[in-house]
């Protein structure tokens, strides 16, 4: 049900929260609550009482009682880097936003275990770092996890570099510690890898970008440190199959491969345009590849199983060149390329970011339906093409010219081309969203899309875990009882 029974005035409302809370616990500084209420893109600004910075996960069950004792709407929030708005409030001023970057320990590294316990407001490149220092990888690795938040990373189900190999944020989660929508606290903080007793209830919250609750911590599954790595970078040649060439390169390099980064030539010269000091890398006619194997094991020589690979691809007549690199520095040289391409689109006004997914075989298919697409829509717009080609996710970002207003051209592309796109995408087994989720800003996208049966069972479960809709409302999935606005 809408979110209401306003029976106490502002003031008193914000007064009851700040008692439960310390002097650091709540924000009511109008220009510093603007930081919170803006969303990722500065597509929306919301409106909120005031932000609420819980340290414990006490604190947040009390928080979560007192809200739903008045029925105020709570947005959980991590390091508020959503593309689509998932922590964002809406316009209402009804909604408090709760951000978790108070709690922010590394409760516990098991190096026997292989896991790592810690908060939810834990910055995700922390947790990294934490791992690391105990000779382990945390696989989870994104453009955004120097400010990103465990929490969110679970609440998206965060992609990613290494998705390849490692798996999905479900696929690393073991164990779970949230808040429900009536202030009960949910603790399954094991590490066990085999736990078949009943439901699997910490999934629930993998994607649910805090519809059912607060996620307050979370026990991660890590891996071996990798100690070695061959890195090359890969010109394509005109018509290259990158299916086929995943294929390959990953039949003959069995487990090892995992990063498999796709990017055309434009979207290089962005970066490149980006950067003070840029690699002399550059692109072949179909882009670039950018191609890692990983091991922690001393008896492998990766630099040869990569050149064994190259040589092969190279027959098959698929690059045009490769460099494989031969120090640390010109490994990070190309990553740095890889990673300031996001930069170098915002340097160049900014951009409409479709995080399409689609079967690998449908790739190349993908491509070619949307570049006719582009063209027919209109000749002149440019494209960014990258993406993480080794689990079927491409970044087809349309740019936005530079001499037109981006919020205007924004609304433009999302109610047209996006459209067209997205059904290329859905018609090929695909979808809109491979890893940047739903939010506000793509509800519609998933009513148009998503199966109705699905869907269905998505809203039963909001109604379970949450029925008074406090959590997050209006993002991801309308409650029972609300009709479709699309």
């Amino acid at each position: 049900m809408p979110i209401g029974g306003w029976n106490m005035s502002c003031s008193v409302h914000v007064r009851a929260f700040r008692d439960l809370l310390d002097g650091e616990g709540i924000v009511e500084d109008v220009e510093r609550i603007v930081a919170y209420t803006t969303d990722q893109r500065q597509l929306f600004t919301g409106s909120t009482l005031a932000v609420l910075k819980p340290a414990t996960t006490q604190q947040v069950a009390d928080i979560v009682r007192l809200a739903a004792r008045h029925s105020i709407g709570i947005v959980p929030q991590g390091g508020n880097t959503s593309y689509c708005g998932g922590a964002t409030p809406d316009a209402s001023g009804r909604q408090m936003i709760v951000s978790l970057e108070r709690m922010d320990r590394i409760r516990e590294v098991d190096p026997v275990s292989m896991s790592i316990s810690v908060d939810a407001g834990a910055i995700l490149k922390n947790v990294q770092d934490a791992a690391a220092a105990a000779g382990l990888l945390l696989p989870l690795s994104l453009g955004a996890e120097g400010s990103c938040r465990i929490g969110g990373n679970i609440g998206t189900n965060a992609g990613g570099l290494s998705v390849v190999r490692y798996g999905m944020t479900r696929d690393l989660l073991l164990g779970i510690e949230a808040v429900l929508a009536d202030g009960t606290v949910v603790s399954d903080m094991r590490k066990l890898r085999k736990n078949n007793t009943g439901y699997d209830v910490k999934q629930c919250f993998v994607g649910s970008e805090g519809t059912l609750g607060i996620v307050t911590g979370a026990v991660l599954r890590l891996a071996p440190l990798p100690t070695r790595r061959a890195t090359a970078w890969l010109k394509l040649a005109n018509g290259a199959p990158l299916a086929e060439l995943l294929a390959l390169v990953r039949r003959e390099s069995s487990d090892l491969l995992s990063t498999f980064e796709f990017m055309a030539a434009r979207a290089i010269a962005l970066a490149t345009d980006a950067m003070t000091d840029p690699p002399s890398l550059g692109a072949g006619s179909a882009g670039a590849v950018l191609v890692e194997f990983a091991s922690s094991s001393r008896h492998l020589d990766l630099d040869q199983l990569m050149e064994a690979v190259l040589a092969e691809v190279i027959e098959a007549g698929w690059i045009e060149d490769a460099l494989l690199a031969q120090s640390g520095s010109q490994r990070a040289a190309m990553w740095r390329l890889r990673e300031t391409i996001p930069e170098g689109e915002k340097r160049r006004n900014g951009s409409i970011k479709h995080d399409i997914s689609v079967p690998l075989s449908s790739i190349q298919r993908f491509l070619d339906l949307a570049g006719s697409q582009m063209r027919s829509y209109d000749a002149d717009l440019e494209l960014s093409v990258y993406g993480h080609v080794g689990d079927g996710n491409l970044h087809y970002n349309v740019l936005v010219p530079p001499d037109v207003d981006r919020l205007e051209f924004t609304k433009r592309i999302e109610s047209s081309l996006s459209l067209q796109l997205y059904d290329t995408a859905a018609a090929l087994g695909g979808t809109f969203s491979a890893e940047h989720g739903v939010g506000r800003f793509k509800k519609h996208l998933l009513e148009r899309y998503g199966d109705v049966g699905r869907i269905a069972a998505m809203r039963r479960i909001k109604a379970a875990f949450d029925p008074a809709d406090i959590m997050n409302a209006g993002a991801v999935v309308r409650p029972l009882g609300e009709k479709s606005v699309c």
